[in-house]
């Protein structure tokens, strides 16, 4: 099977979208700036979904589902909501298509089927969901209120690239509703802390906890939590975003509820989400010029077994060996595939589930069936061993542990390497250039510097982390004071 991958360092983004199409995990559809995901693709994202769906129910939260279309004057009701999302917006304005008698065979627009009000096609949900909360929530004693959905959103994107940005993506959006404003706070933060791990634990990226500033935050919102992480090119990528909304919402909605005293209070609010972004977060990670490399706690097929063969005997007799592998490994809970179609040989097979990432590749022929033993390759390293059968289920069961360690611990280090301290705007610039990363530096606090600073390198303020020391410094581009560092990048 030829490949043909454009390598990283000859065109990055080449590279990847390439790697997104010929590994079948999506390719574009025939309506603008829309994806179909392909089974393989999709597979992974439903490992995601999965994981994911478990820790929120684990943490109290509920699955529901809202409707697509949301009323105009319903969407207008948070200004700064609408505002925020308003050029992204799709909107129905009509409910019904005619035939058009200048254009036999065509369809037309019915003028007389104009919808009274129109619809937007959901970029969020919050307006739609703390309409329907106003009727959930009346006592203390329905708060809190946590729940999660599973969606599609549309926004409208002018440039698009598969999975990373795409007109309409698939996510999950949670929405809380609580008593208090600490509760609040507690609960973005905790969503936050979730999906770090589910990153760093499933997905093997490291991440960076931080707050968004105030011109970077979500639409609505009166804090933004968010983790960043770091491609391989050197662009860092929002990974997840969790905000606390204050009461914004419930005003705009008049979602209010009688506290113990019996006093009528407006309860405040969060929202939290994750996408098909994240998939893209995958691909750049871990990925090289081979193919995709997969993490095993998120690859469909953990392990792929290629018999060797010249006869049907020679086949039956691996197949007998291949079939009781794949029962043990099943037993352990480890997905595997027995590759066993006679339409292809096995270099194709190798280079195919090489370029679809599978971890590990077991190789099986008379040979091995004389001696005892195995050919086990791993994904990541490229590597390969012989190993005898004795204990070779557990041996790749401790293997794939080893390999999603490995993946993070790599991941990691490139993370750790590419964090450069700057005090001069020379510095940032010469960094931004020709290293990349995270640029940490002083700033002065002020969004007419933030702004000035992205208009002239295209870098945005990723995040002030959550653990950053707090000390007195020099704004490296006004030069005005400064409280602490924050992280700088080019970003996706």
């Amino acid at each position: 099977m030829s490949k043909n991958l454009t390598t990283r360092t000859e065109d990055y983004s080449k590279w990847y979208n390439e790697l997104v199409v010929k590994a079948d995990l999506a390719e574009n559809s025939g309506v603008r700036g829309c994806m179909v995901i392909k089974p393989y693709g999709y597979a992974i994202w439903e490992k995601m979904q999965a994981e994911l769906d478990r820790m929120f129910k684990d943490t109290g939260h509920s699955n529901a589902y809202f409707p697509l279309f949301v009323p105009k004057s319903m969407f207008e009701a948070e200004e700064k909501n609408a505002e925020g999302f308003a050029k992204e917006c799709a909107i129905v304005t009509h409910y019904r298509l005619k035939n058009d008698e200048s254009r036999p065979g065509k369809l037309m627009v019915d003028p007389n089927a104009k919808l009274e009000e129109e619809l937007i096609v959901r970029p969020t949900s919050e307006a739609i969901i703390w309409s329907t909360y106003k009727s959930w929530i009346q006592s203390y004693r329905d708060l809190p209120l946590l729940i999660n959905q599973w969606a599609n959103v549309v926004r409208w994107e002018m440039r698009t690239r598969l999975f990373l940005r795409t007109a309409e993506f698939l996510w999950q959006e949670g929405h809380t509703a609580h008593a208090t404003k600490a509760e609040a706070i507690e609960e973005s933060e905790k969503m936050m802390n979730v999906y770090a791990e589910f990153v760093e634990n499933f997905m093997a990226i490291p991440v960076i906890k931080g707050l968004k500033t105030e011109t970077e935050r979500f639409a609505g919102a009166e804090e933004t939590y968010c983790i960043e992480a770091l491609m391989q090119d050197g662009k860092a990528l929002q990974a997840g975003t969790s905000h606390f909304l204050g009461q914004n919402f419930a005003k705009a909605f008049d979602v209010k509820f009688a506290n113990q005293e019996g006093k009528q209070e407006h309860v405040w609010g969060t929202s939290w989400g994750v996408s098909t972004r994240l998939m893209g977060a995958l691909v750049m990670t871990h990925s090289d010029d081979n193919g995709l490399v997969l993490p095993p706690n998120l690859a469909p097929i953990q392990v792929v077994i290629v018999p060797i063969y010249k006869s049907d005997d020679e086949l039956n007799a691996v197949s007998a060996v291949a079939n009781d592998l794949m029962a043990q490994f099943k037993k352990l809970n480890i997905s595997v595939k027995f590759d066993n179609r006679t339409t292809q040989k096995p270099g194709f097979k190798f280079a195919e589930w090489e370029l679809k990432g599978v971890p590990v590749r077991i190789a099986i022929g008379p040979k091995d069936l004389e001696n005892g033993t195995f050919e086990i390759a791993r994904r990541d390293t490229l590597s390969k061993e012989v190993r005898t059968k004795e204990g070779i289920v557990n041996f790749i069961s401790d293997l794939l542990s080893q390999i999603q360690a490995d993946l993070f611990a790599r991941a990691l280090n490139y993370r750790n390497t590419h964090i450069t301290e700057v005090n001069s705007f020379d510095e940032f610039k010469d960094v931004l250039e020709n290293k990349g990363g995270f640029i940490s530096a002083h700033w002065d606090g002020t969004p007419e510097t933030e702004e000035k600073i992205k208009e002239l390198t295209k870098a945005t303020i990723r995040c002030i982390p959550l653990n950053r020391i707090e000390e007195e410094g020099k704004c490296f581009f006004s030069g005005a004071k400064s409280t602490g560092r924050v992280l700088f990048a080019k970003a996706y």
